[in-house]
């Protein structure tokens, strides 16, 4: 699915637009955020793809939902 990766303030967030969905990420596999794991606020898990440290945001990528309760 397409995933726009946002950094808000402090945080990070993420935005799904075939679901009209944003969420804050509250937590991460990786503390450079691409390549592992980022859970959001609703419970969701989705993989991210490997991506350059120092990626500029806001960045759409294609993310796979690992895990969370169905939408």
């Amino acid at each position: 699915m397409k995933v726009t990766i946002a950094r808000r303030g402090d945080a990070y967030s993420a935005y799904v637009a075939k679901k009209d969905l944003e969420e804050t990420i509250v937590a991460v596999e990786r503390p450079e955020l691409w390549g592992g794991w980022v859970e959001l606020s609703n419970g969701w898990r989705l993989g991210l793809p490997e991506m350059a440290d120092g990626t500029r945001l806001p960045i759409t990528v294609e993310a796979r939902r690992i895990s969370g309760a169905a939408a």
